[in-house]
């Protein structure tokens, strides 16, 4: 049967947990090879028109919490484009999720690791969907290495690029054509106050995220626009078994005091209240969804 959010119950044993079978994937995986299955919300998340008529563009939004946050606002009331690199399968159910809440769709295939396509992408998002209300800078990019020794100049200028300066380029294009009451949400990580030796690039791009929302948050609220970030802890997204160790899969989340990682459709609530008018004295602020791992 279908889980139902609003049934009280041991929030420990809500979703799976580990041990979890191998299960290895190319990068950047897809969902329909997990096992098991991300839960995205589709049969759980009830809209309250919390985002009524606005215009919302989330990177990384194929899969993962960005597939589920385009879940949740298009069910909210929004309109969302979303960017994604290659991954055409899991973008075309992304698409289908948002227009069954009878909300415009617009995927596009782009690298933003590239300023131009970054720029372009919210030109075309603000053509398209008419305007730009919220930006999620969601998507990322990780490998783990055992050894800082193992880590490529390759592969950290991967990591920097996908993670902050695409976070850079577009919200410093996205903040000169926004409304006042416009939101942008970037995803930090438990990695940035809890990092693993394994993902001293990724930790390190994830700690960088959170000085850049305190600071940008500062001089956007200027303008009548709020920025904040969420903290991931553990998710359970195609990211984990195509850049992880098989074992490390097969633990995943079991370190959270919740035992077990949570599901993409855990996170979506945060990004919404965060976007929507409910949030309005929150700002500069890191929202934690970690399963209790402290975050300081």
């Amino acid at each position: 049967m279908p889980l139902d959010q609003y049934v009280m119950r041991d929030p420990r044993d809500q979703y799976a947990r580990p041990p979890f079978p191998d299960q290895p994937q190319a990068h950047p995986g897809t969902s329909a090879q997990m096992r098991p299955q991300p839960d995205y919300g589709e049969a759980t998340y009830r809209g309250a028109n919390r985002l009524p008529g606005r215009k919302a563009l989330i990177t990384g939004g194929d899969s993962g919490i960005g597939r589920a946050v385009a879940l949740a606002f298009a069910r909210e009331g929004a309109d969302v484009a979303f960017a994604y690199l290659e991954e055409d399968a899991d973008a075309r159910e992304t698409v289908r999720l948002i227009e069954s809440a009878q909300r415009k769709a617009l995927a596009v295939k782009t690298d933003i690791r590239d300023e131009a396509a970054c720029n372009d992408l919210i030109a075309r998002t603000i053509a398209e969907l008419g305007g730009l209300d919220i930006l999620v800078n969601n998507a990322a990019f990780q490998m783990e290495q055992q050894s800082i020794a193992s880590i490529t100049t390759d592969q950290f200028d991967r990591v920097m690029k996908t993670n902050l300066y695409a976070m850079f380029w577009l919200s410093k294009a996205a903040l000169a054509a926004m409304p006042p009451g416009a939101a942008i949400i970037n995803t930090a990580s438990v990695e940035a106050s809890k990092p693993e030796p394994s993902l001293v690039d990724y930790a390190s791009t994830k700690a960088a995220i959170v000085a850049f929302t305190q600071a940008l948050a500062q001089e956007a609220i200027g303008r009548g626009v709020r920025v904040n970030s969420v903290a991931p802890g553990p998710v359970w997204t195609p990211l984990i078994p195509s850049t992880m160790q098989a074992g490390e899969v097969h633990e995943f989340g079991k370190q959270s005091p919740l035992g077990r990682p949570a599901q993409p459709a855990e996170l979506a609530p945060a990004y919404v209240f965060l976007a929507s008018q409910e949030s309005s004295y929150v700002n500069g602020a890191r929202l934690a969804v970690t399963g209790g791992t402290p975050v300081p």
